[in-house]
């Protein structure tokens, strides 16, 4: 195997912002009234093993051109894959077109200038490496090795993973808004299978990603911190019907969060298809919970300067005791709602949830007992009402410490319900129907 020639992402950023504002002025002079476009060039690197064998190898380049052009306030969208100037103005074309005969939508439009970023910090997201597959077929035969020789209970591996991705984003429109930014990630992944003396079988896994690569976990970590989940989850039981308190594991609360984040987010309130309609300056959390959000933290996975609109991040107070602060809004949603856009078009920036225990062992002690979750399955919730329903498996809890697997288990309730009186790094803690 040999790895393609290495180059820079950002390699062609004269010559694509060349390409992006000329043709911002195509659209004016053949009648748009605005316009923007977003161009992004990808590639990346990756590697799966699976019982000590390289099983894929994959490389791979993307490019993207979208444009979008109103003519009045109709609007119209085309993209393409090849960035030479005969299918850019293809492109332009076909969105030209499209916009004639689009219905007129008077919220339709560009972020308003004063929003726009004026400045474009350099938040350190771009550390390109020359990898070949020889490199990391080794880090992620280390991994796997590690987690099947963990313990004699392994059986199985369902592979170990190494990915490379870099990319190039640029967005310019008609504003006078051009500015863009590369970034880099990496990450290892591994999933493995346990099977205990009665022939029952568990499988679960673990990762590590981040803008750098010297930065990952180590392979051998990973692949033990795999094995150990696998291996714990052995010989689950079912428990009785009852109620129950509740842990999330941290990499499952996450997931609590993101309904939460859809529930605040622009379309679901301008449709009303959100159970925190008209919650704005509401309590809906428990005083000590608070969230903020931070862009522009260096190397982070979720930084950005700007949204995909253009429009500058901020820091932003999203919860703040217990109290909902912000609607998280483009300038699309924003104008339908009557508001201004708060920079989330295209998604989230890092947020930090406050918490009240140091640690799991704290909260499980609190919770006494109850059902620590570290999986769930399906997704049953119901954005408009918050009822929701899942199945979840994970360990039960006694005396504040945990006893044994659990699974085949459903838990619901609703998210109106506030969360129960503390966090922490390991998750968050409420009541729920099991």
């Amino acid at each position: 195997m040999s790895n393609t020639p290495h180059f820079r992402i950002d390699g062609g950023r004269d010559g694509w912002k060349t390409l992006v504002q000329e043709t911002l002025n195509k659209a004016k002079t053949q009648g748009a009234t605005q316009a923007e476009i977003g161009l992004g060039v990808g590639k990346g690197l990756s590697v799966t093993v699976r019982l000590g064998e390289i099983e894929t190898v994959e490389f791979h380049q993307d490019r993207s051109f979208g444009i979008t052009v109103y003519c009045g306030q109709q609007k119209g969208a085309a993209s393409t894959n090849d960035l030479s100037p005969e299918s850019v103005d293809q492109a332009l074309s076909a969105a030209l077109r499209i916009a004639r005969y689009a219905e007129s939508d008077p919220c339709a439009g560009l972020a308003d200038k004063t929003d726009l970023a004026t400045d474009i910090p350099d938040l350190d997201l771009y550390h390109p490496e020359a990898l070949t597959p020889e490199q990391v077929s080794i880090w992620a035969k280390e991994c796997e090795e590690a987690a099947r020789n963990a313990d004699k209970r392994i059986c199985n591996s369902e592979g170990a993973s190494f990915g490379q991705s870099e990319y190039y984003r640029l967005y310019g429109n008609s504003n006078g808004f051009l500015a863009g930014y590369p970034s880099s990630s990496y990450s290892l992944s591994c999933a493995i299978v346990a099977k205990d003396d009665q022939g029952g079988m568990q499988r679960d896994y673990d990762y590590t990603v981040s803008r750098l690569l010297q930065d990952l976990n180590k392979p051998r970590s990973v692949g033990l911190e795999a094995a150990r989940k696998a291996v714990q989850r052995l010989l689950p039981r079912k428990i009785a019907t009852g109620r129950f308190p509740v842990v999330f594991a941290a990499e499952i609360a996450s997931g609590l969060f993101s309904s939460f984040a859809s529930a605040i987010s622009g379309g679901s309130l301008y449709r009303h298809a959100s159970f925190l309609l008209d919650k704005i300056h509401q309590s809906i959390f428990p005083e000590w919970l608070s969230i903020q959000e931070r862009p522009h933290i260096k190397r982070a996975l979720g930084s950005a300067p700007c949204d995909s609109e253009g429009v500058a991040t901020v820091d932003r107070a999203i919860v703040r005791s217990g109290i909902l602060e912000t609607y998280l809004l483009g300038s699309y949603s924003a104008r339908k709602l009557g508001l201004k856009t708060t920079g989330h078009a295209g998604g989230l920036h890092n947020w930090f949830v406050s918490q009240s225990c140091p640690d799991l062992a704290a909260v499980l002690k609190i919770m006494d007992k109850g059902i620590y979750v570290t999986e769930l399955m399906g997704s049953g919730i119901n954005g408009v009402t918050g009822d929701y329903s899942q199945g979840v498996a994970g360990f039960w809890v006694e005396d504040g410490q945990i006893q044994y697997p659990v699974q085949e288990i459903t838990i619901a309730g609703n998210r109106l319900l506030p969360l129960a009186a503390m966090s922490t790094s390991a998750g968050i803690f409420r009541q729920a129907q099991c």
